[in-house]
């Protein structure tokens, strides 16, 4: 099961930089990403998604080859290719992968204008490594699906706050 966090941020760079240390998680086997999206709110009250993947972009690259190879077929590979790539567009702009991005247009516009907010579909996670690798980093939480332990710890770990630990030497009970 993938769990959902978005944490708001001051700027989209500073959003942008988090996203690049969450792939940089990811590279280490700490952190495993179904997506991560940064939405922007700009200042005339328009939503920008920057997304990881372009489906319309995509589709446009997938439907010219599929156009060129079925229009060589039929002596007219560079009709094949335009339609194939037109085809695909559509395709692709229709198509959405990984967070909805009606819900992330909707829970954007509550942005103040210039926030950025970084939209993360967590997979799997090493907590304790990963909390301690973004300890400091700032941004606010504005939603999880995270049960409230984890979800106070992501708070904490963003704030900067050390986690309690129990004193060397303390009796532990277990029960």
């Amino acid at each position: 099961m993938s769990d959902l966090v978005v944490i708001v941020y001051p700027t989209e760079a500073r959003a942008e930089e988090m996203r690049q240390k969450v792939f940089a998680l990811q590279k280490e086997y700490l952190i495993e990403i179904g997506d991560a999206a940064i939405a922007v709110m700009h200042e005339d009250g328009k939503v920008k998604l920057n997304q990881l993947l372009n489906t319309t972009a995509m589709g446009a690259a997938s439907g010219s080859f599929w156009g060129l190879l079925i229009g060589a077929i039929f002596l007219m590979p560079l009709a094949g290719a335009a339609l194939g790539a037109a085809s695909g567009a559509l395709g692709g702009a229709l198509t959405d992968y990984g967070i909805n991005d009606d819900f992330m247009k909707e829970l954007a516009a509550s942005l103040q204008p210039g926030n950025a907010a970084l939209f993360v579909l967590v997979k799997r996670v090493t907590g304790d490594k990963v909390l301690e690798a973004i300890k400091g980093s700032g941004g606010t939480v504005l939603k999880t699906s995270l049960d409230h332990t984890r979800e106070q710890a992501l708070r904490d770990a963003l704030a900067g706050v050390s986690a309690a630990a129990p004193e060397a030497g303390a009796p532990t009970t277990v029960g």
